[in-house]
């Protein structure tokens, strides 16, 4: 009598296979980290944010003679997004550059990639002895600070 041998695995090898494929699911995307890319990505972000307005700012301030945007003081105030009047700026607290920068220096304000407050592009501006600009991303990620003086 011939003895039938059946192909195939059997439970044990199949749990082994899945529990080996988890753990290196498991290394993989700890090694990549979506949420650390994304935050660094946005760090990026704020980086070239803060140059931009603070590159504007610089090039106003060279067209102008030396004169800086009214309204910046040495007490560090959020700047108000692109298209917001300026009374709703004022009111809430935040200093519009819409007039003095853009379009000359720059398109518009830019936003923090996480999203701003309502009016608030999420940068803060303010000026220190000898009128040197200091431009802020207060919501940085990972601990980093995020703060560019000129």
């Amino acid at each position: 009598m011939r003895k039938l041998q059946q192909k195939g695995f059997t439970l044990i090898e199949v749990l082994v296979v899945i529990g080996i494929i988890a753990i290196l699911a498991a290394i993989v995307v700890i090694a990549i980290n979506p949420a650390r890319q994304f935050s660094q990505a946005n760090n990026s972000q704020r980086w070239s944010n803060v140059n931009a307005v603070l590159n504007a700012v610089h090039q106003y301030s060279v067209d102008n003679r030396g004169q800086i945007p009214s309204g910046l003081t040495g007490s560090s105030t959020e700047i108000c997004k692109s298209g917001v009047l300026v009374a709703t700026c004022t009111g809430a607290g935040l200093l519009s550059l819409d007039a003095a920068l853009v379009p000359t220096y720059i398109v518009s304000i830019p936003t923090d990639p996480t999203g701003a407050s309502t009016n608030g592009a999420g940068y803060e501006i303010s000026t220190t002895t000898g009128n040197r600009i200091v431009v802020t991303a207060p919501d940085a990620e990972l601990g980093v600070t995020i703060s560019v003086t000129r």
